[in-house]
């Protein structure tokens, strides 16, 4: 298997694995888990689902890897997001059980007629993190089109940040997605994780800087600096639905640990927003450590392991 092909199915299992230790624990209390911690696959609790079940977060990114295969159509994406809601596609068990407002919103606006690109909310408040949780994909498509050094093309914060606008079209959002893209791409590259994240933070300064729509909303970006995340304590670290805590509390859990497990069950065991902030790490955590580094009983029972697999496999034409 070649390398850009490992990626793929390093950063997709490890998005999707830490998505689904984090399902059975969702909304509950960073205290409540300090007193029972989740060590591996649960079943059931809060949405009453089998031991390997993933979200809404796994499914729109496989709907996203899967319309992003033949090339970008907006419109192809949206209607496999709207399929997932009224039939139950790209689930694990044929059945939708978690979605958020802002995207549950947006495919409305979607199905009543509303261009793509104009259904992401706009407000404020429309910074929730389901844009986040679904756009690594995109830089499979980005290297997969433009090489190693994918995101010095100007296409590339175009398209991450459309990809976002599906859903989530504040200026918050989209640095967020434009962020964690970057450093998905160092990491691919072959950088640590601090070199990642360095990097991230030249591209905030240097390339949002300089844009007039995102400038204003950058300092809410001022964590994304390796040696402020690592000295930043847990009582710190926000699990939240926000995207920008979210983002915050998978990279801290990355930058403070050294191995794929450490890394997700940290993420999950942070409480709140397990699902995601377990989604978001894990696809980072699964590019660096490599999917061979998750624990093997947690692969055996991950829901529909092996299509995820075919997708990934049949991202790279023959």
């Amino acid at each position: 298997m070649e390398l850009f092909q490992k990626q793929i199915q390093d950063g997709m299992l490890g998005l999707a694995i830490g998505d689904a230790l984090g399902v059975p624990v969702e909304f509950r209390s960073r205290e409540r888990l300090k007193q029972n911690p989740v060590m591996g696959m649960r079943a059931y609790g809060t949405h009453n689902q089998p031991a390997g079940t993933w979200s809404d977060d796994t499914t729109m990114a496989l709907c996203t890897l899967e319309s992003l295969a033949k090339g970008v159509d907006y419109d192809d994406i949206m209607e496999r997001f709207y399929r997932w809601v009224d039939e139950g596609y790209m689930t694990p068990h044929g059945k939708l059980f978690d979605i958020g407002r802002t995207t549950l919103h947006a495919l409305h606006l979607y199905s009543t007629g509303t261009s793509a690109l104009e259904c992401g909310g706009t407000d404020i408040r429309d910074n929730g993190n389901g844009s986040l949780m679904r756009i690594l994909p995109a830089v499979f498509y980005l290297r997969r089109e433009y090489g190693a050094a994918c995101m010095e093309k100007p296409e590339a914060f175009a398209l991450i940040h459309n990809l976002s606008r599906l859903t989530h079209g504040h200026p918050i959002s989209q640095i967020a997605c434009g962020l964690y893209c970057d450093m998905a791409n160092e990491l691919m590259n072959g950088k640590t994780i601090a070199e990642a994240i360095g990097h991230a933070s030249l591209i905030k300064d240097s390339w949002y800087g300089m844009q007039e729509e995102f400038s204003p909303w950058l300092s809410k970006f001022d964590f994304v600096n390796a040696g402020i995340l690592a000295a930043l304590p847990e009582k710190a670290i926000r699990s939240s639905g926000y995207v920008v805590d979210t983002l915050q509390a998978a990279l801290w859990c990355l930058i403070t640990t050294d191995s794929y497990s450490q890394c997700v069950l940290k993420a999950v065991n942070l409480g709140d927003d397990t699902d995601t902030v377990g989604a978001v790490a894990g696809g980072l955590a699964g590019i660096l450590y490599g999917a061979e580094s998750i624990p093997e009983d947690w692969l055996d029972v991950l829901a529909k392991k092996e299509e995820i697999l075919w997708l990934c496999e049949n991202f790279i034409p023959v």
